[in-house]
């Protein structure tokens, strides 16, 4: 398969829980990568609510994995009608699924997906179950994204950082070598606002970050959330999207928890830079938290050097983690690795992925 140009679909439930992003693109598996088109497909608050119920691997996982597992099959059906395309001209699904349990500590990582009921549903070969060899290998299994970040960025003056913020924030820092690169999440992304929004107000988020630039950072309980090992520890490590105890928010307003929880991720993103070999001379952010003014505007005050959304770039924001899951369905099929030692700790660069042919 040496040379073979993909046509390749990614698939991702993120950790915010709002849906399924599929993103179609072109590749080689190295330096080629051609997006083709990006789709987000919603799930519904009763889903969210069934999906919610199973974090942690309790409850009715099994029947939460099918249902999941025939909402991305819904996802591709809209992708392939939305682009004009058949099954049999896309070569390859990557799966993501959806992570219930991240505890590498323990060598073990849970993404629900049934990778072969996806492939008989729609008719195309799946690759699915990224991050278990990672783990096994005792790799943290996150993040997964590095090296497509690193096929995109080409020639950017480096060093710079891309900085996806979901449910969990994430920096891939990338030197001015094709190794120098450096991964981990930094800490909270949008989970914990996220959450705090749902819990008050029914709303999925804080849209746009207009509740946070209404309140006032309790700077008291924002130094306790930062008190936290994980801060210090060296890369690589990564998060489950439930590691900080948030029972002390109970105290404060809407506005104000919610500018605490954003100033706490800002913050977090800031840490990151000790254990950064050199400052980046720019950031680049994807993943939902860039349209969050009240935090890009935090971050911007805090890092001292550019801060924008890789969407002026000609990337899609919205669509480089599924981008991502299908460049690395592709690497998976072809051999190459997933991860590396400074992407995600595992001993020597790894593959990856559980492969679910047709039929």
């Amino acid at each position: 398969m040496a040379g073979q140009v993909f046509t390749a679909l990614g698939l991702m439930s993120g950790t915010s829980m709002d849906g399924i992003d599929a993103a179609l693109i072109r590749t080689d598996g190295h330096g080629l990568v051609e997006p083709l088109g990006f789709l987000f497909a919603p799930y519904r608050r009763a889903f969210r609510d069934r999906l919610r119920a199973v974090l942690g691997g309790v409850g009715d996982v099994a029947g939460v994995e099918q249902e999941l597992t025939d909402l991305h099959a819904d996802a591709v059906a809209s992708a392939l009608r939305v682009h004009d395309l058949t099954p049999d001209q896309v070569d390859l699904i990557g799966f993501h699924g959806h992570t219930i349990l991240h505890a590498p500590d323990r060598r073990h990582t849970w993404q629900i997906g049934d990778g072969a009921r996806l492939a008989a549903s729609t008719g195309i070969d799946v690759v699915f179950d990224f991050r278990t060899a990672d783990v096994k290998a005792g790799g943290q299994g996150a993040p997964l994204v590095p090296l497509y970040h690193q096929a995109l960025v080409g020639d950017l003056e480096r060093p710079v950082a891309i900085l996806n913020i979901g449910g969990v924030a994430n920096v891939t820092w990338l030197g001015p070598g094709e190794l120098d690169v450096l991964a981990f999440d930094t800490g909270p992304g949008n989970a914990l606002v996220d959450d705090l929004i749902l819990s008050r107000t029914g709303e999925p988020y804080d849209d746009g970050g207009r509740i946070a630039a209404t309140g006032k950072v309790d700077m008291d309980l924002l130094v306790r959330l930062l008190d936290h090992g994980y801060f210090q520890a060296p890369p690589p490590k990564s998060l489950d999207r439930d590691a900080w105890n948030r029972t002390a928010l109970t105290n404060l307003d809407t506005a104000d928890a919610a500018a605490t929880l954003t100033a706490f991720t800002a913050e977090s993103i800031v840490r990151a830079l000790d254990h950064l070999p050199t400052p980046p001379r720019r950031w680049l952010v994807c993943g939902g938290g860039r349209r969050n003014e009240t935090l890009m505007w935090m971050l911007a005050e805090r890092l001292g050097v550019p801060v924008s959304p890789v969407d002026g770039l000609g990337w899609n924001g919205d669509a480089l983690e599924a981008e991502a899951f299908a460049y690395l369905a592709v690497r998976s099929r072809l051999g190459l690795p997933l991860s590396l030692p400074g992407t995600t700790g595992v001993p020597e660069p790894m593959t990856g992925g559980r492969f679910s042919p047709v039929g």
